[in-house]
């Protein structure tokens, strides 16, 4: 009895109990885990093919075969969101890792070398971050060809100054730690110093951003979907759905609308989430 009162005193203390214990917080986590049942469960869920081509019912409006309707070529609207809702996933978890990668590489060596080499990294960080990046985004997918591994690397680079930015002052202040300067002191290379003793250190403030921007980066993929240079068709992208639907939005606004209610669940369960997060971790 008294192990597992001490067992819900932790669990009580602890950041996820805090999280959940907001109204805010509780709803965030609450829609990320609904967009993650269904994404991965997206087979047994969606009623049809999402790619299944059913013109003679295009365009129908909600019924109970089709519960939010089909699109200009009879493919059921409510399989192919539930089937983008993957695509969401992907291309969020991929490009934060992506960007978190990039940043763990140049702001640990940016922070950690000379001043002349950090200068330069930063430098190097303002120039990638004054480009608008939508505008960006548009010129090189419009050079390369629109696909998923284009999408991930261009919206990976465009964000990630400003974790490296953050690592970077991470870095500066951890190096004048005492174990740090120990390990300088018995003569450890700097690899190993950056490998053992900053990177371990880094990564926790990195998380809190990079939950706040995963509503951008879905956003973002979306507008380049709209425009056409996202996940190519025919990929069930939910950018791809509002375009189609957009075309249509005089006869036929249903995959507008759900679309755009599915884009703004899934941005807002996102952005509540990743704010209980770093009002609980973020000591300022």
């Amino acid at each position: 009895m008294d192990n597992n009162q001490s067992k819900l005193n932790k669990f009580k203390r602890s950041t996820f109990y805090k999280i959940i214990s907001e109204p805010f917080g509780f709803i965030g986590f609450g829609l990320v885990i609904i967009l993650a049942v269904i994404a991965i469960f997206a087979p047994i869920i969606a009623p049809y093919n999402p790619n299944e081509i059913d013109v003679i019912n295009k365009l129908e409006s909600p019924s109970s075969e089709h519960i939010l309707g089909t699109d200009h070529l009879g493919r059921d609207t409510l399989s192919r969101l539930i089937y983008g809702s993957r695509i969401v996933l992907v291309v969020s978890v991929l490009t934060i890792s992506f960007g978190i990668l990039l940043a763990l590489i140049f702001g640990v060596i940016a922070g950690y070398s000379s001043m002349m080499v950090g200068n330069a990294m930063l430098v190097f960080f303002d120039i990638i971050k004054s480009f608008p990046a939508l505008l960006f985004a548009i010129t090189v997918l419009a050079l390369t060809g629109p696909s998923m591994v284009n999408l991930i690397i261009i919206i990976g680079i465009t964000r990630f100054p400003a974790y490296a930015r953050l690592i970077r002052a991470q870095t500066l202040r951890i190096r004048k730690k005492e174990y740090v300067m120990a390990a300088n002191a018995i003569g450890a290379s700097k690899m190993s110093v950056m490998y053992k003793h900053i990177l371990p250190n880094v990564v926790g403030p990195i998380f809190i951003q990079a939950a706040m921007d995963i509503p951008v980066v879905i956003t973002f993929e979306a507008a380049l979907s709209f425009l056409g240079l996202g996940t190519p068709p025919p990929t069930p992208s939910w950018g791809t759905i509002l375009k189609i639907g957009y075309s249509y939005i005089r006869t036929c606004p249903y995959m507008v609308i759900f679309g755009g209610v599915a884009l703004i669940l899934a941005t807002l369960g996102f952005t509540l989430f990743g704010e209980a997060l770093r009002d609980n971790l973020d000591p300022n």
